[in-house]
């Protein structure tokens, strides 16, 4: 296993464990009531994959699967599960993962992602004033 303060120790399968502040960063996202329902309900898998420098995140719940797959420090597009259109950049800096996402109207977001010494994977994100703290456990 790679080092918990390098970039490569993200690459695994992830099981989400716990978080809050969900509904927040939905509202702020502009997602719906509907929609924020749905979202707190799903326990996402998470699988991280690089090869040959072209980097893969593929989400998977019981609802909907995405997949990204971007090269570090390239602007790529993206549709989120709720059908959003983003375009954003994923950048590596001192062993975190941090990806920032606007949409057609400029909103932007930001995610961070780093692996703590419990190994697990600590996401933070963030849209307008609401932030969100979340980690996943490495897949049994």
């Amino acid at each position: 296993m790679a080092q918990n303060n390098s970039i490569e120790a993200l690459i695994d399968t992830w099981d989400y464990a716990d978080g809050d502040n969900m509904d927040e960063y939905l509202k702020e996202l502009g997602i719906g009531m509907m929609g924020r329902m749905m979202a707190k309900q799903v326990k996402p898998r998470l699988i991280i994959t690089e090869t040959d420098g072209k980097w893969t995140l593929r989400t998977e719940t019981t609802f909907k699967t995405t997949v990204v797959e971007f090269t570090p420090g390239v602007e790529y597009n993206e549709t989120t599960a709720d059908g959003r259109e983003l375009k954003g950049i994923i950048q590596f800096d001192d062993g975190k993962w941090i990806q920032k996402m606007h949409d057609k109207n400029g909103k932007l977001s930001m995610i961070t992602r780093w692996i703590d010494e419990k190994d697990q994977q600590q996401i933070i994100l963030e849209c307008g004033t609401a932030k969100v703290h979340r980690f996943y456990r490495r897949a049994q």
